[in-house]
């Protein structure tokens, strides 16, 4: 592991940069859903499709670069995955129908996707277990910039120059962060030529990963809790823009006010952890985040929720994600050290499929959804946390405990 501290914040900045790369493709293009809805003569629902199909993308080809990130070492892999995803922006601003643009996403996805996979194994190689937690928390800052800016940044360019130059934009922002990478981030893990790309062994080492109970529980419960971000991004647009007809400015500044209660909660548990376990902590959240999701239901149901309490149920909503996702993506990484990209990479698939079939849900159901699907959602995290903790004979939540050896 390399000798870093928790105060090298330059370090915490370049691994944040990588992971803004999937957020900025997500939330930029949000405004312009009723206008490429608009040149591709289709339905703002339809449009959500190509979010989900990036969403998929996104989860599958993390799977592809976990044993290349193990095998050749972090930054190799990045670069080739960042150029496939600057290519492929510069296509979906070139995209002649539908079915390419959407085509286009996929690709766009396969190759950025190594962004933040790396990012996250990176946080294992550089500091120990007892920090991830608080540094998940860093970079979940950095990862909040794009809610708050990327929205309106997509209003404004497709006013003044048109939806297509917000992915010149996107591949733009890429390339910078490729040749940052390749100038000034160093090398977290040498490259282990013993680690096999051949698929047998390759599913073998991914099983071997599943078949742990910490790992598994912490990701499937945070998977299922972050899956209510997935449902709010995907069904905003809709609910905002097409059910209270608000126009690309407004809903902009409405999404980048809600994600802040994303972010506070991201904040907020940097201090929590210093009083308390990130196991006590997701447990409080899951539970609030429980409640609310019923409550917001309930009242959904009954037709008693109007603009004002949904703008205020989606807010501690999703503060409750932001504490639940840095504590279970730190639990569940935290038996592993030396197969961390292959962890990184079934984390990023297991959470991220999970809110890609969310958010498709919401792209073929239509805005009635969103509600149903967050609220269950969070259910379900519950009920996979407290059975899957009574197979957990012994937490990792430390360097002096023992890790998970892959054979």
């Amino acid at each position: 592991m390399a000798h870093l501290t928790r105060h090298n914040t330059w370090i915490i900045v370049l691994l944040g940069a990588l992971c803004v790369v999937t957020p900025f493709a997500v939330d930029m293009y949000l405004p312009a859903f009723s206008t490429i809805a608009a040149e591709f003569k289709t339905s703002t629902p339809q449009i959500s499709l190509s979010l989900s199909t990036y969403f998929v993308g996104f989860a599958l080809g993390q799977m592809i670069y976990g044993p290349l990130l193990d095998r050749f070492g972090r930054k190799r892999p990045l670069y080739i995955g960042l150029i496939v995803y600057v290519l492929c922006s510069l296509g979906c601003a070139m995209a002649p129908s539908l079915r390419a643009f959407v085509t286009l996403r996929l690709f766009e996805a396969l190759g950025g996707c190594v962004a933040q996979v790396g990012a996250i194994a990176m946080v294992r190689d550089f500091f120990p277990v007892k920090e991830s937690a608080k540094i998940f928390s860093l970079l979940f800052l950095m990862i909040g910039v794009s809610p708050l800016l990327a929205p309106t940044i997509g209003s404004l360019l497709i006013v003044a120059l048109g939806w297509r130059w917000i992915f010149v934009l996107l591949a733009a922002i890429a390339f910078v962060i490729l040749a940052v990478t390749f100038f000034l981030l160093p090398e977290g893990h040498e490259p282990d030529h013993s680690i096999s790309l051949r698929p047998g062994p390759m599913l073998r080492g991914f099983w071997n990963i599943l078949k742990e109970p910490q790992f598994i529980t912490y990701t499937l419960a945070g998977g299922f809790s972050f899956a209510g971000l997935f449902a709010f991004v995907a069904g905003a647009p809709i609910i905002f823009m097409d059910g209270f007809h608000m126009g690309t400015k407004a809903f902009g500044i409405i999404f980048a006010v809600l994600v802040m209660g994303f972010i506070g909660g991201n904040q907020m548990n940097v201090f929590l952890l210093r009083r308390f376990t990130s196991r006590q902590i997701f447990f409080v959240a899951l539970v609030a985040q429980v409640l609310i999701g019923a409550v917001f239901f309930a009242g959904m149901r009954s037709h008693i929720v109007g603009l004002k309490a949904t703008l205020v149920l989606f807010f501690f909503f999703l503060s409750c994600i932001g504490l639940t996702y840095p504590n279970s993506a730190a639990l569940a990484l935290a038996p592993y050290s030396r197969h961390a990209g292959r962890a990184s990479a079934l984390l990023g698939c297991l959470q991220t499929g999970t809110g890609a079939l969310i958010s498709m849900g919401i792209g073929v159901l239509g805005a009635s959804s969103v509600v149903s699907l967050l609220s269950s959602t969070a259910l379900v995290a519950l009920v996979v946390l407290l059975v899957g903790r009574a197979g957990i004979r012994q937490m990792v939540e430390s360097e002096d405990q023992d890790t998970v050896v892959l054979h």
